[in-house]
C-alpha cells in the first residue's frame, strides 16, 4: 500500500511539473520575443519603411525559408546536415599578409581578409567591409565556425578609417571585431538605418543613413600619403533582410553602398539577392565603378538551387556586374563560414562558367584570403554580353556545370 502511495504521489509531481513546463513555455512564447524585439529606428515612413519595420520595394521574396518548407525545418536541416550536403573542410590553409601602411599614386589594393570582409586601400585611404574577426558568426559564441582564419591578423591592420557595414547579422555585424576596431582606431563607421543603434549599445559611434543619402569621408592623410581630391560614401539599396532575435526581424535597414573615390568608385555589394536588379542600375548612375565587391556564396540551400530570396549565386552575381559597368569584381560571402548547401569550392568555379558565359574574361574572379591584390587604373568596363536570369542557367547547363554541387 505504501508504494501504491508513492507511485500516486510521483504521478501528481510529475503532472505538477509538465503543467508547469507548459506554463513556462506559454509565457515564453508570449514574453521573449517582446522583450527579444527591439525598436532600433524610428522615423517617416517610406516605399521601404511602413513606421514599424523594414522592406524591400521590389517584393519581399526573402521572408521564405530558404529552399521552401518551413523555417523550423531549414533550421533543423541545417543543425542536423542530414541533407546530403557536400563536405566541407574542417580546415583551409591561409596564408596571412600584412598590408602596407597606406596606398597611393592611384594605386588600389584589395585584400580579402574572408567571408565579406575585404581591406581597400586607395587613395591614401584604408575602407574595411562588414569587419569580422571572431571564430563564429553568431550569438554567445554559437553559430557557423570559421574554417579559414582572417587573411590579415588583426594586430597587423593598418589604421582603418572607414568602416562598411551593411547590415545587422551576426555574420555581418560582428560586434566583438566592431569593438576592437573602435578601441584602437575610432575610424569613421558608415551604416544604413537603424544599425547604429546596435552600435551604440556597445558603446560604438556610427553614422547612419537612408538609402540615396551620402556622407563626407573623413580624409586622415596628407598629400605625402597620396590622398588626392575629394571622398564621399553613399548608401544605395540592394535586397535583402535583417534580425539579431528573429523577433525584431527588419527593425533596422540594409544596404550596398558606393565610396566614391578620385581614381573611381569602390562598389560593395553587402549581403543581397537579385530582386529587381534596378539597384544596381543606380549604383552605377553615381559614377564609373574601378571595383566592385560582390557575393556569389551561399546560394544553395536545396539540391540545383542558383539563387535565393536574400543571397545571389555566380549567375545572378555576374548579372549584377553587367548592370554595375564596373571594370573589376571580387567575389566574396564564400569560403569561410558554412552558411548554406553547396560544395566549398562551387562559387568560384560556377563564377567561372558564368563569367565566361558572359564574355567578361577575368574582370570578376575570385582572389585567395590574405593576398593583397593590385586594382588595375582606369573604369572602362568589358564589352559583356547581357544575359537574362533565363539565359544565363541555360548557358550554365552542361555537364561541367552539372557537376557543381
Amino acid at each position: 500500500m505504501k508504494s501504491a502511495g508513492w507511485g500516486r504521489r510521483a504521478v501528481r509531481i510529475g503532472a505538477g511539473l509538465l503543467l508547469w513546463l507548459v506554463v513556462a513555455l506559454c509565457l515564453t512564447i508570449v514574453i521573449v520575443p517582446r522583450f527579444l524585439d527591439r525598436v532600433y529606428y524610428r522615423g517617416p515612413v517610406s516605399d521601404h519603411f511602413d513606421g514599424q519595420r523594414f522592406f524591400n520595394p521590389d517584393g519581399d521574396d526573402s521572408v521564405r525559408p530558404p529552399g521552401g518548407g518551413s523555417r523550423a525545418g531549414f533550421i533543423l536541416r541545417y543543425l542536423t546536415g542530414r541533407d546530403g550536403r557536400p563536405a566541407w573542410p574542417r580546415h583551409v590553409t591561409v596564408e596571412q599578409s600584412r598590408p602596407a601602411r597606406r596606398v597611393g599614386d592611384g594605386r588600389m589594393v584589395a585584400t580579402w581578409v574572408g567571408h565579406a570582409t575585404v581591406l581597400v586601400q586607395a587613395d591614401g585611404m584604408n575602407i574595411l567591409t562588414d569587419p569580422i574577426w571572431s571564430d563564429n558568426a553568431g550569438p554567445f559564441g554559437l553559430g557557423p565556425t570559421r574554417v579559414a582564419r582572417p587573411g590579415i591578423r588583426f594586430d597587423d591592420l593598418p589604421r582603418i578609417d572607414l568602416v562598411l557595414l551593411s547590415h545587422n547579422h551576426y555574420d555581418h555585424l560582428d560586434l566583438e571585431t566592431l569593438k576592437r576596431l573602435w578601441r584602437r582606431y575610432r575610424p569613421q563607421i558608415v551604416t544604413s538605418l537603424g544599425n547604429d543603434a546596435i552600435l551604440r549599445s556597445a558603446g560604438i559611434e556610427a553614422q547612419a543613413f537612408d538609402w540615396g543619402q551620402s556622407t563626407p569621408v573623413r580624409r586622415p592623410c596628407r598629400g605625402a600619403d597620396g590622398c588626392t581630391g575629394k571622398a564621399f560614401v553613399t548608401v544605395t539599396r540592394n535586397h535583402h533582410w535583417d534580425s539579431r532575435w528573429f523577433a525584431d526581424r527588419n527593425r533596422a535597414l540594409w544596404s550596398s553602398f558606393v565610396v566614391h573615390l578620385p581614381g573611381g568608385n569602390l562598389f560593395f555589394g553587402g549581403d543581397t539577392g537579385f530582386g529587381d536588379g534596378k539597384w544596381a542600375d543606380s549604383a552605377a548612375a553615381l559614377g564609373p565603378v574601378r571595383l566592385a565587391l560582390i557575393p556569389i556564396g551561399a546560394f544553395r540551400f536545396v539540391p540545383g538551387q542558383m539563387a535565393s530570396g536574400s543571397h545571389v549565386g555566380p549567375a545572378d552575381a555576374v548579372r549584377i556586374f553587367e548592370r554595375l559597368r564596373a571594370a573589376h569584381a571580387i567575389g566574396i560571402h564564400w569560403g569561410t563560414f558554412r552558411l548554406s548547401w553547396e560544395g566549398y569550392d562551387t562559387p568560384p568555379r560556377m563564377l567561372k562558367l558564368a563569367a565566361r558565359c558572359a564574355h567578361i574574361g577575368n574582370a570578376f574572379s575570385t582572389v585567395a584570403i590574405g593576398r593583397g591584390v593590385n586594382i588595375p587604373a582606369g573604369t572602362t568596363p568589358p564589352k559583356a554580353t547581357r544575359l537574362d536570369h533565363d539565359q544565363m542557367l541555360a548557358c550554365l547547363d552542361t555537364p561541367e556545370g552539372r557537376k557543381l554541387r
